[in-house]
C-alpha cells in the first residue's frame, strides 16, 4: 500500500496543515467536511505539496519532520514558492 504525506494550505487564513494518507481524495474531502477538528477552522484547504512512501512508518517519520522547526521552514519555503511574483519556476 502506498502512503502520501501531504501539505494542506488555506490561502484565506494563510494556515498549512501536515498529515499522511493511504488515500489523499478521501482525506481531502474529510478536512474540507470539516471532519478534523483542527483543519474545520480554516476552510477551504488545498493540498498544495505531496510526497510518496511504500511504508506507513515512513510516512509517519516524514510528517513528523515537516511538524519539526526545520520542517516548518521547509514548508514556509514551498508556501512562498507558490505565491504570485515569487521566484520560483
Amino acid at each position: 500500500m502506498r502512503y502520501f504525506v501531504y501539505i494542506l494550505y488555506s490561502k484565506e487564513h494563510n494556515k498549512t496543515y501536515v498529515g499522511y494518507s493511504n488515500n489523499l481524495e478521501r482525506r481531502l474531502k474529510e478536512h474540507n467536511s470539516g471532519k478534523s477538528e483542527y483543519t474545520k477552522k480554516y476552510l477551504p484547504w488545498k493540498i498544495v505539496y505531496t510526497e510518496e512512501y511504500e511504508s506507513e512508518i515512513d510516512a509517519r517519520h516524514k510528517e513528523k519532520y515537516y511538524k519539526s522547526a526545520a520542517g516548518r521552514r521547509k514548508i514556509k519555503k514551498i508556501i512562498d514558492d507558490l505565491s504570485p511574483g515569487s521566484s520560483a519556476g
